[in-house]
């Protein structure tokens, strides 16, 4: 069984910076894509950010020059460096790993931006 644990939540100023982190435990084979999704109170989950097993990258409009995606395959974990950050980012964030042929998802962790 693949658990994913995330870490690097909390409360910061708009302007400031966050690392996300998440890592995968269990028996791992064939890890493809890692990604970042949120979801804010009363909306849908909206991804933010995707890279590859490549390193190929895509990230969403909204974020795209002050978010950095990134991973350490050897240990299994996914980064979101989050810097500029505006009181519209505030949402609960979540990991999403593709492990061929399931996806598995952290449990989430708050991100509130004050302005």
């Amino acid at each position: 069984q693949v658990q994913l644990v995330e870490s690097g939540g909390g409360l910061v100023q708009a302007g400031g910076s966050l690392r996300l982190s998440c890592a995968a435990s269990g028996r791992i084979f064939n890890l493809n894509a890692m990604a970042w999704y949120r979801q804010a109170p009363g909306k849908q989950r909206d991804l933010v950010a995707r890279i590859t097993s490549g390193g190929t990258t895509n990230y969403a409009d909204s974020v795209k020059g002050r978010f950095t995606i990134s991973r350490d395959n050897a240990k299994n974990t996914v980064y979101l460096q989050m810097n500029s950050l505006k009181p519209e980012d505030t949402a609960v964030y979540y990991c999403k790993m593709e492990v061929v042929p399931y996806d598995y998802w952290g449990q989430g962790t708050q991100v509130t931006v004050s302005s």
